[in-house]
């Protein structure tokens, strides 16, 4: 009967902290961050399992072979993370393979039910939370346009005047000239039906010579 009480809540800690890390990381989505939802989910996930297998582990046991499990799956999950110019993939993955670190120490130390609950909650986060991220991220996309436009006096003003037009945020990140052609990058984020609106702004100008997302 102690057995039980004690499970239901490392099993309540284990939803508590799901509900924790969604809330965190549906900031941090909406914001466009790298580790966004799912990913701050999960990590929160797998700190809270990390912390009540301690508790299990560690009695009257050496606990340093357990620390050096979670130090070596954090650099085995550095590995899956990529970054290529100004995005980074691959965050999820690490903090899945995290998180199965720990799904698998429940595992080895025989608290079956308790590995079997986390597997099913990081499914979960998974599998269907991808329909709220996809939500979030259609509220507030982040997109990278590439633009040449004709040189002119009022040329950068041209093309904030067309994003604030279309109600988007934006930041300049590089500038270049070649010959009577002025090159732009600019991070852009705002909801999807805004980024449309905008394309078809920059398609339609005879001031754009060229643009790439």
């Amino acid at each position: 009967m102690i057995s039980l009480i004690f499970y239901n809540e490392d099993i309540i800690k284990i939803l508590i902290s799901m509900l924790a890390g969604s809330v965190i990381g549906a900031e941090r989505e909406y914001k466009s961050k790298n580790a966004g939802f799912r990913t701050i989910t999960l990590v929160t996930i797998g700190a809270t399992l990390f912390t009540l297998l301690s508790k299990e582990i560690s009695v009257g046991k050496d606990f340093h072979v357990v620390g050096n499990i979670v130090v070596g799956v954090g650099f085995l999950g550095a590995g899956a993370i990529f970054k290529e110019g100004s995005s980074v993939t691959g965050l999820t993955t690490a903090a899945t393979i995290w998180v199965s670190a720990a799904v698998g120490m429940a595992i080895g130390i025989g608290e079956y039910m308790f590995a079997f609950m986390t597997l099913i909650t990081v499914l979960i986060i998974l599998l269907g939370f991808s329909g709220i991220q996809a939500v979030i991220d259609s509220r507030n996309a982040e997109k990278y346009y590439k633009i040449s436009i004709k040189n002119h006096h009022v040329y950068s003003v041209f093309i904030k005047n067309m994003i604030n037009e279309c109600q988007l945020k934006s930041k300049q990140i590089k500038m270049g000239k070649v010959d009577n052609t002025f090159y732009y990058t600019f991070k852009i984020s705002g909801a999807n039906h805004k980024h449309e609106r905008f394309l078809s702004l920059l398609s339609s100008s005879d001031e754009i010579l060229s643009f790439e997302v």
